[in-house]
Order: structure tokens, then C-alpha cells, then sequence
């Protein structure tokens, strides 16, 4: 099945391309684990694989965007439990606050999944259990007007692939194999090796 170097890293590629465009794939919602060890789910939203670059959407004001201007290295694992196929990735990546990927991000999403970025921001304390949301936005869509504060704290998480670390689990013996890219972009810029799983 996974014979060569090539296929494999095809398999990661494909599925790449098809994580952030189906919410039942396995691989949608990755782990992401910034250098500074702290690790989280988040929802894939695009794969530009010619440049091998992930995007996922982020606010500004979290955690992860100053550990990242201190230490730009991040990793990622992707599970896909039917197929038995488990990759690990690490690469560069930033927080994205201007310009038009993000403008074309913001435009994208709904008001509901905007609003967000309303509220005090990830990690602000509170003495009972909350969403984050201001009280008045609780359940309920706010209008583009309303919306306009939370433009500023919407942010991308841009990931350029470095490393590809592909597993494939079978009970007749399982199938490793690594990747490195130097840092030009493109799939020819890959470099493979067979490992010991």
C-alpha cells in the first residue's frame, strides 16, 4: 500500500487538502503544541499545499501569539484512528493581525462564529464559570456593527511545514517514515527517509 517514500508524503499531502475542507475528517481538528510546551485542539481551516502552509484561525490576545513572537517553533499531531495513520509535523509559524489572507478570513466567517473575539480575550480570569462572551451576545448573532471591536483581536495562526513525521499502525508491522524540507518551498524540496516505528 505505502511503498514508496513518494506515497507516503502524498498521503500526507492529500490528506492535508482534505482536513480543513471536511468536518469529519480526523484530521480537521489537530493538536498544536507551541514551544513553550503548552498544547491545544484547533480547527484546521486551509492547506495551501504548494507552499506545504496550514491555516488555522486564532485570537491575538491569546497565550499562544506571545509565546510564538518569542519562539516561532510549533508541532502539530493529526490522528486518523479508521485508517491508522498518524502524523506529526513541525514547523514555523505566526500570528497574522493584518492584511488580506486575514481580511478575506474575517470575511468569510459568519457573525456567530465572530463574536468570539468579543470579550476580555483566552485566559482572562473569572470568579464563576464563562463563555468569554459580553452577557448580551450570549446565544444570541450580533450584527455587523457590533462586531466591529472584535475585528481587531481576530488573528491567523499561519504554520509553514518543516518536518513530516508519517506512522502507519498494521498489525503485519507498522511503517515509518520521515520528511524534512530545507527552506524553499514546494514538494520538491522534500527530503525522505525510512525509520524504525
Amino acid at each position: 500500500m505505502f511503498e514508496t517514500l513518494d506515497a507516503c508524503l502524498a498521503d500526507c499531502r492529500d490528506r492535508l487538502i482534505r482536513a480543513p475542507r471536511d468536518r469529519k475528517s480526523p484530521l480537521h481538528t489537530p493538536v498544536i503544541v507551541t514551544a513553550d510546551v503548552d498544547a491545544r485542539v484547533m480547527v484546521l481551516r486551509a492547506f495551501d499545499a504548494s507552499a506545504w502552509r496550514l491555516r488555522l484561525h486564532t485570537d491575538a490576545r491569546a497565550p499562544k501569539a506571545a509565546a510564538l513572537a518569542a519562539d516561532p517553533r510549533i508541532a502539530m499531531l493529526f490522528y486518523d484512528k479508521g485508517a491508522k495513520i498518524q502524523i506529526r509535523a513541525r514547523g514555523v509559524g505566526e500570528i497574522l493581525r493584518t492584511g488580506p489572507e486575514v481580511d478575506a478570513a474575517w470575511n468569510a466567517s459568519t457573525n456567530f462564529a465572530r463574536r468570539c473575539y468579543l470579550g476580555e480575550g483566552p485566559g482572562a480570569g473569572s470568579d464563576t464559570p464563562t463563555s468569554g462572551l459580553p452577557p448580551e451576545f450570549e446565544g444570541v448573532e450580533p450584527d455587523d456593527a457590533q462586531l466591529v471591536p472584535a475585528r481587531e483581536n481576530f488573528a491567523l495562526l499561519r504554520i509553514t511545514l518543516r518536518a513530516l513525521d508519517w506512522l502507519y499502525l498494521a498489525h503485519t508491522g507498522h511503517v515509518r517514515a520521515q520528511f524534512t524540507r530545507a527552506e524553499g518551498d514546494g514538494a520538491a524540496a522534500w527530503e525522505g527517509r525510512w525509520v524504525s516505528p
